[in-house]
């Protein structure tokens, strides 16, 4: 019986070893539930090229935005578990949209993916027109309590990260703005550079040119201490509101059942490659910071998060647009 037991194992074991040995033996297909142009897409392409490179095969990014990113999260979520489709996302699509889209969401951001590891992590940045007179945080809350009501923020879409930390901003300082929701920073850009919106919150990378132009004026990050790549600006907490910290990164997934060695090999390969001078110069230049962990971290982040979240969601009241 015990030989016979044996030979049943490893006529499982054999084949799930010789095919994580031989993986990838395809191109593999890394979906972002965001859209071109912004930092989920540059971070993607970044840890695609250093996967590809490592792995001797081809990694193409995808977009598949809308919905909040659950279009394209769940897509990997009920993808093929053989680890030829995988998911780049952040802490708006785990940690955030399980208590905004309460009993709806179509994933399980903790047990419903395999956590491959971290990718990156940077700040927002609060940015506006710069055509706008204010030049300070403290300036720019004077001036729109002057104007209760009247002014828009962008934001990357309803309930994403971005979204809540304007929303905490506006319930801390008593300011009233009505939010704009967009499918990614990308397609926000027209109307804050007009001025049709008067504030966002956004990752360097999609307004970078922008604040480089004199078009854009940053007056925060959001992270509690000051920026490394951008030491003179001040912290939102600075500004008055200490204690204020929003804090983003993005991380790589697969769908749930993939072969465990297919994810350490990837998790592997992913930290060698973030750890290398190479990808840290890379991702400073998009205005991130190369962050790489083990899978189970990032799944630790993201329980210890929802716990924050939870709470900070149901006191702002923020629901689905």
């Amino acid at each position: 019986m015990k030989c016979v037991t044996l030979a049943a194992l490893l006529a499982v074991v054999v084949p799930l070893l010789a095919a994580a040995q031989a993986y990838p033996a395809k191109p593999v297909k890394v979906i972002i539930p965001y859209p071109a142009g912004g930092g989920a897409d540059a971070a993607a392409r970044l840890a695609a090229d250093g996967l590809a490179r490592a792995l001797g095969q081809s990694f193409i990014v995808e977009q598949r935005p809308g919905g909040n990113t659950l279009i394209g999260t769940e897509a990997a979520a009920k993808a093929v578990p053989d680890g030829y489709t995988l998911l780049l996302t952040g802490g708006s699509t785990m940690s955030v949209q399980p208590f905004v889209f309460a009993g709806k969401l179509p994933y399980d951001p903790v047990d419903g993916f395999a956590h491959i590891g971290s990718v990156s992590r940077f700040p927002f940045i609060v940015a506006v027109p710069a055509a706008l007179p204010p030049k300070t945080l403290p300036e720019f809350i004077a001036y729109v309590k002057a104007r209760q009501g009247e002014l828009s923020y962008g934001s990357n879409g309803s309930g994403a990260l971005a979204h809540l930390g304007i929303e905490r901003l506006k319930a801390e300082t008593g300011m009233q703005m009505t939010h704009v929701p967009y499918k990614g920073f990308g397609p926000m850009m027209p109307d804050l550079l007009s001025g049709r919106i008067s504030m966002t919150m956004a990752d360097l990378a999609p307004i970078a040119g922008h604040l480089k132009s004199g078009t854009l004026r940053a007056l925060a990050v959001t992270t509690r201490e000051r920026w490394g790549q951008m030491p003179g600006l001040p912290t939102v907490a600075e500004a008055g509101l200490p204690g204020y910290e929003v804090d983003v990164w993005f991380g790589l997934f697969a769908p749930p059942k993939t072969p465990p060695e297919i994810v350490s090999r990837l998790s592997a390969e992913l930290q060698r490659y973030l750890s290398s001078a190479e990808a840290q110069e890379a991702f400073l230049k998009i205005g991130h910071d190369a962050s790489p962990s083990t899978g189970e971290a990032v799944r630790q982040r993201i329980i210890a998060e929802q716990k924050v979240y939870a709470a900070l969601v149901k006191r702002i009241g923020l629901k689905p647009e």
